[in-house]
């Protein structure tokens, strides 16, 4: 009963709102009663304790009066898919502390490897503005767009969101006397900054804070090149 256990359907962009809203809408059709899926744009987002992750393995039973045949619905709504062929877990690797000692500069591997933190307005992309995608320096895999990179005037490069949140491993941070939600890359499990939730509304409201020294820009003119090409579209899509 009331509106604090509400599903809900968040977007960070104007045109997954659009396909969201379309989507409930044709399921509404099969209904006698009004669908309340909350349909609105992602205001702030905090991340569930840690026994509420992965809540079905830890609780079979489930919970409240929800028909148990709806939990192996839920598991298998998304499954892995079977061919990995080209995929981000063949392609990008975590790479051994040891080689990443000698691969990165002293600052990088502070950064990636110690959770350092560079000096604002003294690092490499902060204020970077050519089209092209920011990789992870430890693995070399996509994390960011440049099309979702904004200024923010905290002399960090700032992005709404990244390419897919798979990417990105968030965690709370409460070093320095402070509590904040540390970002990392999942793969590679580099540090890469904090997110925060005063970024432009109309961008979603978040603010990804990122250490240049954790990322390798790559300009729209070499993708092709150096094995990104396939996301040059995501470039070429926001244009339009």
């Amino acid at each position: 009963r009331g509106n604090q256990y509400r599903t809900g359907i968040y977007s960070t962009d104007k045109e997954t709102e659009a396909i969201v809203k379309a989507e409930v809408e044709k399921l509404a059709k099969n209904y006698s009663k009004p669908v309340v899926v909350e349909t609105i744009p992602l205001k702030n987002f905090y991340k569930a304790e840690d026994y509420h992750q992965d809540y079905l393995d830890k609780n079979p039973g489930g919970y409240c009066h929800i028909e148990p045949g709806l939990f192996e619905m839920a598991r298998n709504a998304n499954p892995p898919k079977k061919d990995t062929k080209g995929s981000n877990e063949t392609k990008y690797q975590k790479q051994d502390k040891k080689v990443l000692k000698e691969k990165l500069t002293a600052e990088q591997y502070n950064v990636t490897q110690e959770n350092g933190t560079e000096r604002a307005f003294q690092n490499e992309y902060w204020d970077e503005t050519r089209e092209g995608i920011y990789v992870d320096i430890t693995t070399g895999e996509p994390l960011f767009i440049s099309t979702d990179k904004f200024e923010s005037g905290c002399g960090w490069p700032s992005f709404s969101k990244p390419i897919t949140k798979k990417l990105i491993e968030e965690k709370l941070d409460r070093s320095h006397g402070m509590t904040r939600v540390e970002v990392r890359s999942k793969t590679g499990d580099a540090h890469l900054g904090h997110v925060f939730n005063d970024g432009p509304a109309d961008k979603g409201g978040l603010r990804y804070c990122i250490n240049s020294a954790s990322l390798k820009f790559i300009p729209k003119a070499e993708m092709q090149e150096k094995g990104y090409g396939e996301y040059i579209s995501l470039l070429d899509k926001d244009k339009k």
